[in-house]
């Protein structure tokens, strides 16, 4: 399988992650979308939706959004646990963070580091709601180790890699102990310490 992704996109680090945690076979091709690497015709003949990550499997099959690919590559594993309650709470947390984490924490973090502005410059109405998701987790965690079931799943590697990064936009998690436990857990389980 071709992973191809930027390894500074926390959604490209949730395939990794999870490719690596279950010892999946991959190459990663490096893709860089501030060149425009995702517009170009032979990028855009396998995935035309031009985005990044992006999965090309030895069957010549593709697919991209990085939920639907670890949800993919987490099936038949204890990152995607065969209860079926369980595994709603997990497809809960991924859509959540889709529309509620990512949009904001992901997208005050891509302004600051990738097009290098400073942190007053956020919008506040989009620091607001990444504080509220970064708080949310913080007393859910309160109550748990891992966001869905008894172990770690991909709720936790698809909320990982922009929570940890969240003080590269701006965020300060010095106030949010349960969220910087969860941060730790997660890296040791995916040896990332």
């Amino acid at each position: 399988m071709k992973i191809y992704g930027d390894l500074g996109s926390g959604n490209c680090l949730k395939v990794k992650y999870v490719a690596d945690q279950l010892r999946l076979p991959y190459t990663w091709v490096h893709v860089d979308i501030m060149k425009g690497e995702t517009h170009t015709p032979e990028y855009l003949a396998r995935f035309p939706k031009a985005r990044i990550p992006a999965v090309e499997f030895a069957d010549g099959r593709h697919l991209m959004e990085s939920n639907a690919i670890i949800r993919y590559l987490a099936r038949d594993s204890a990152l995607l646990p065969q209860d079926a309650f369980v595994q709603a709470q997990v497809d809960e947390w991924l859509f959540w963070e889709q529309y509620s984490h990512e949009p904001y924490v992901a997208v005050c973090r891509f302004h600051m580091v990738y097009l290098g502005r400073p942190s007053e410059a956020r919008e506040p109405w989009r620091v607001e709601r990444g504080e509220a998701a970064l708080d949310l987790m913080d007393r859910t965690l309160a109550e748990r180790d891992w966001l869905a079931g008894a172990t770690m799943t991909i709720a936790d590697i698809c909320l990982l890699p922009y929570t940890r990064l969240a003080h590269e936009g701006g965020f300060d998690l010095s106030a949010r102990a349960n969220l910087r436990g969860w941060i730790k857990r997660c890296e040791g389980a995916l040896r990332l310490v």
